[in-house]
């Protein structure tokens, strides 16, 4: 199949640079980087919400249907948004990296994207990764698994499967901090008033294993979440370091 039977949408081909300007018709005065910058103030200064076609023609001194040059929909805008707000990926693993710290690397660094633009994990996913930033993590987080022994399809499925939890984690804690933030406390004063009140309702009635847990973990539910979150991570790679082994024990 020939590149001219692969069809892209043109927003796509405007941010890789695919798509040159049409020698007829009126000259684009802006850039597909202007109109995605401006779209990502909006949402860094008043949220996701905001982000309209109108806004953003307004950031940008144009109207509106000028911006339609450049994105055929605000779904199309806001994919854009995110690829850019993601940024570079991590490092690549290094020669003499094992493939599950750097796959740890990768993982925390979504986490850490996320959370400088939070507006990031209220943009849907619309497919899989088609931005150059997008296609640029996948293959950082592909590399990681090279020469691991896993199928080309089962890497990409440990990826999915580690940036599915980071996306969860980033946007739990996410919600957390806003939701602070809005009684005017830290994340931590409102972890301890829920561990006080789940006791207080638990006290009684048919709640064993609530009130065992309770009374186990008593030092251990005043941790940081980031234990929480490498908790959940190890037990993660755990389960594709399992599966790498048993691959390498049929050769």
């Amino acid at each position: 199949m020939s590149d001219a039977d692969v069809e892209l949408p043109e927003s796509i081909e405007l941010a890789w640079g695919l798509r040159e300007r049409p020698g007829k018709g009126p000259r684009r005065s802006l850039t597909m980087e202007q109109v995605v910058a401006a779209g990502i103030r909006v949402a860094e200064a008043d949220g996701l919400a905001a982000v309209s076609m109108n806004r953003v023609a307004g950031e940008l001194g144009v109207g509106t249907m000028s911006l339609y040059r450049y994105v055929p929909a605000k779904t199309d805008l806001l994919e854009l948004m995110a690829d850019a707000g993601y940024g570079d990926p991590p490092a690549p693993r290094g020669p003499d990296e094992g493939w599950r710290p750097a796959l740890a690397r990768w993982a925390h660094a979504n986490v850490a994207a996320i959370h400088r633009h939070p507006w990031i994990r209220q943009v849907p996913i619309g497919g899989p990764p088609m931005g150059p930033n997008g296609v640029r993590w996948m293959e950082q987080g592909l590399a990681a698994l090279r020469g691991t022994g896993l199928r080309g399809i089962e890497r990409l499925s440990t990826i999915l499967l580690v940036s599915g939890y980071a996306r969860y984690w980033a946007t739990l804690t996410a919600d957390l901090t806003e939701a602070a933030a809005r009684e005017q406390l830290s994340p931590d004063e409102v972890g301890a008033r829920y561990w006080q009140q789940l006791e207080r309702l638990t006290r009684n009635g048919p709640y064993p294993a609530v009130r065992e847990l309770l009374a186990d973990a008593e030092d251990e539910l005043d941790e940081e979440l980031d234990a929480e979150w490498r908790f959940g991570l190890d037990r993660i790679l755990d389960g594709v370091e399992a599966l790498i082994r048993s691959r390498t024990a049929t050769r």
